[in-house]
């Protein structure tokens, strides 16, 4: 799979979605806190600075899952903020004594601005894909014949 400006997309896949849970504090009272869901705080934390980032050290995912010196600032905003919550409850704490800490909020609102980023920067990568005949749902080729977005005014 090809796409413009990072060498690592389906990190990426990843990514993006936990950063959007991290806003959304009804995702993570409907979906973290209900024990018959898999994903979960920690899920979403071992997302963002083990497995395909590093929240706390951002800079080296630059070009691999992340496009743009704003997103290694924003997650490196969202690693800080996530990290003093953790300071402050304990790596032991449940998900529902993190989403209750003082400093909760600072964390969902780092989260909410990063997300923005990171789908605003995704929209010009997917127009470049689509130009270059990719299709949805992706293919492995791209599309070769000029006629399947062809419009017929009537």
């Amino acid at each position: 799979m090809i796409d413009h400006g990072i060498a690592l997309p389906h990190y990426r896949l990843h990514v993006v979605p936990a950063v959007v849970a991290l806003a959304s504090p009804t995702w993570q009272r409907e979906v973290w806190l209900d024990p018959d869901q898999f994903e979960d705080l920690d899920y979403t934390v071992h997302v963002l600075f083990d497995d395909f980032c590093d929240a706390s050290s951002p800079r080296p995912w630059l070009g691999q899952c992340l496009r743009s010196e704003e997103e290694v600032e924003l997650m490196a905003r969202l690693g800080a903020a996530y990290s003093a919550v953790q300071d402050l409850v304990g790596v032991a704490a449940r998900d529902e004594v993190y989403l209750a800490a003082p400093g909760w909020s600072a964390v969902v609102a780092a989260a909410a601005r990063l997300a923005q980023v990171l789908v605003s920067n995704d929209h010009p990568a997917l127009s470049k894909r689509h130009d270059a005949g990719y299709r949805w749902p992706l293919a492995t080729e791209p599309v070769t014949s000029g006629t399947e977005d062809q419009h017929v005014d009537s």
